[in-house]
């Protein structure tokens, strides 16, 4: 039977929890959207889980179907360097897995006119 398919919101981490925070509201706004999907976080560095420990918890439930979306702005070394070598890691240990990584948020025009709409917004506040 395959589970539910997954999604990992993939950040960056920080020695302060709160930190985590509005990617838990994220997690939290996604889930309500696509209540079929199974959403987990996950963290470079600094924070838990991994990256690996998230897909490993989401094959474990039968997840045969996740994708990785980096909640970073831009593309930068750790997208580029770093998460193919952490990917490649979690195909090799799930092989029966289908494991997917979609550009960082910050390359969406969707998210930038969000945040271009939200930057604007400070302008008129008193």
């Amino acid at each position: 039977m395959r589970g539910k398919p997954g999604v990992v919101l993939f950040a960056h981490g920080s020695r302060d929890p709160r930190w985590a925070e509005p990617f838990e509201r994220l997690r939290d706004k996604l889930v309500a959207l696509r209540p079929d999907a199974d959403v987990r976080l996950a963290f470079l560095e600094l924070m838990t889980p991994s990256l690996a420990d998230a897909v490993d918890a989401l094959a474990a439930q039968g997840s045969a179907d996740i994708t990785v979306v980096p909640v970073f702005l831009g593309q930068g070394g750790h997208i580029r360097r770093d998460l193919p070598v952490l990917v490649d890691a979690c195909r090799n240990t799930h092989a029966d897995v289908t494991l997917r990584v979609s550009a960082a948020i910050g390359e969406d025009d969707a998210v930038l006119q969000a945040l271009a709409t939200y930057c604007a917004s400070q302008l008129d506040r008193d």
